[in-house]
């Protein structure tokens, strides 16, 4: 006679491993590692020190 499986763990198993795909993807995706963010912060800062700088009047 064939194994039995506890369908519910089945499920939850395939459901598991869809969600851990769909992880690795958006890992893939929008993962950017902390230099790369660091670096970005730094170019925005710089922008908008350079933008302030140049205004003509307060408002």
């Amino acid at each position: 006679m064939g194994d039995l499986i506890n369908l519910n763990r089945a499920r939850k198993a395939k459901a598991k491993a869809e969600r851990t795909a769909t992880a690795d993807a958006n890992r893939v995706k929008f993962g950017r590692t902390k230099a790369e963010r660091q670096a970005d912060a730094t170019d925005h800062a710089r922008r908008d020190a350079r933008l302030d700088g140049a205004k003509r009047e307060d408002r």
